[in-house]
């Protein structure tokens, strides 16, 4: 009798209604996740709203969703009774929840404490007792280790997914004969282009020598580009076959957007600003380079920094005055800065002298600081926060620690490149300080993802740590 009774109570379960409770975190992260549940019942708890209250004030990202989810709710209210329930255009059917009493059981106390968190939970409990097929949706871990510890079934929110294992290289390898790789373009080349998106790289090694290889960027149309060694008058060069694929992307003025992925030590802010140093001191494609990185801290934020708005910047871009340093040492950059200042407006004969001079000549001191490069307007430093609104032309700009940034963020970035620019977005997705973040939605991932395939857009995840031995085996390990 207990066995049958077992069994119709599974039975009744799989044919109850399904309802799919929506936790803070899924609005705060896609203020129209609603639109991505087609034809069920989602519910959003009372608490959800109120923490959506208390959240919208924040001049944050998170401030600016939280303030387009309750624009979205209200904007419901036009259509029926939020109470009651009302129908998207994906026929799926919105409700406002309310603690509702449990007819059968006690309901669990949450260590105690009566948080909006927990008040969620609890929510999602009683539906589950009350006959509901619930489903909690939330992108908060440990939410869904409460809500599974509770027996109430429970999922990430994951618009689109896209592992960690198969997101978009940028490039593929390809073992062939040794022979095959003296041909101006190998016939394994040839037999791949199905496979191949523009901008795509293809690596190919020798079968028995993997030192023995061969670096091809895919144009569309069959037709391949071999990538060599960047040639520079700066004695600075890949040191492995994806910096040499990062470095044609970063000084091909074709490729208006670029995507470095890779763990620390691979070379992607290096490569980034090398690149942007070259294309606008030396070669003038660009009038000034903008170096841009979020202000998401591994401890506290820029605000508990001391002094000016300078002089937090300074701490905060650290690592990009180490890098230019770097730069300036190994290249005597200030060869370049002075053939720069020097007059337009002179004919190129003379212009050509000049810079034979400044080439040749002993006297130029041998490096110059980045805090001399911003006097000189050649960079600027500018935190995210600054860029809004704003349209930037003939700029080299590079934006560091994207996973750090939600996809509307980077579409805000990029819809401020102006005319004759170039914007390079670097990080890696694999070391996520926001808390509302993960792999698949990062706007790092996102962005790489979406521009797949357009001609202006190149990719290159870079895996070879070149920083040291040691910060290669940190990244392993630890």
């Amino acid at each position: 009798m207990a066995i049958k009774k077992k069994v119709s109570s599974k039975i009744q379960k799989m044919h109850a209604q399904k309802l799919f409770i929506l936790d803070t975190n899924v609005l705060v992260h896609d203020p129209h996740a609603l639109e991505s549940f087609e034809g069920v019942l989602v519910g959003i708890p009372l608490p959800v709203l109120e923490e959506l209250d208390r959240f919208k004030h924040e001049g944050t990202d998170r401030g600016r969703n939280s303030r387009e989810a309750i624009r979205f709710l209200d904007g419901l209210r036009q259509i029926g009774s939020l109470r009651d329930g009302v129908v998207l255009k994906n026929k799926a059917t919105v409700r406002i929840l309310f603690p509702p009493t449990v007819e059968k059981g006690i309901m669990p106390v949450l260590d105690g404490r009566a948080t909006n968190d927990n008040d969620i939970l609890l929510i999602a409990y009683a539906y589950e007792k009350n006959g509901f097929a619930v489903v909690f949706i939330s992108k908060d871990l440990n939410a869904r280790v409460k809500a599974d510890s509770l027996g109430v079934a429970t999922q990430d929110y994951q618009k689109e997914s896209i592992s960690s294992e198969d997101f978009y290289h940028g490039w593929t390898r390809m073992a062939i004969a040794a022979n095959d790789l003296r041909a101006s373009v190998p016939s394994a080349l040839l037999a791949m282009t199905k496979e191949l998106v523009p901008n795509q790289f293809v690596l190919l090694e020798s079968n028995n020598n993997p030192h023995n290889y061969r670096v091809f960027r895919y144009l569309g149309n069959k037709k391949f580009k071999p990538v060599t060694d960047t040639q520079m008058r700066w004695p600075l060069k890949a040191r492995n076959p994806e910096q040499a694929m990062a470095l044609d992307l970063l000084t091909d003025p074709s490729i208006e957007l670029v995507c470095l992925f890779g763990p620390a030590g691979t070379g992607k802010t290096f490569l980034a600003l090398l690149a942007g140093l070259y294309k606008v001191l030396v070669d003038q494609e660009y009038e000034k380079m903008l170096v841009a990185r979020p202000v998401i801290p591994l401890g506290r934020d820029i605000g508990y920094l001391p002094g000016t708005l300078e002089e937090k910047l300074y701490s905060w871009m650290l690592p990009i005055y180490d890098n230019v340093q770097f730069i300036a040492h190994a290249t005597k950059i200030e060869q370049h800065v002075q053939h720069v200042e020097h007059d337009h407006r002179k004919d190129k004969q003379r212009n050509k002298k000049r810079h034979k001079e400044i080439t040749s000549s002993q006297d130029y001191r041998p490096e110059v600081t980045l805090d001399e490069l911003i006097k000189k307007n050649k960079i600027s430093l500018e935190p995210i926060t600054y860029m809004r609104g704003r349209s930037i032309p003939y700029q080299y700009i590079f934006v560091d620690e994207v996973q750090n940034l939600t996809p509307h963020e980077v579409k805000t970035l990029i819809t401020r490149v102006g005319q004759g620019s170039k914007i390079v977005l670097a990080g890696d997705p694999y070391q996520i300080d926001s808390p509302y973040l993960d792999f698949p939605s990062n706007g790092l991932v996102n962005t790489s993802e979406r521009f797949k395939g357009q001609e202006i857009f190149g990719s290159v995840f870079l895996k070879t740590s070149e920083r040291s031995q040691l910060s290669e085996l940190a990244s392993k390990l630890l």
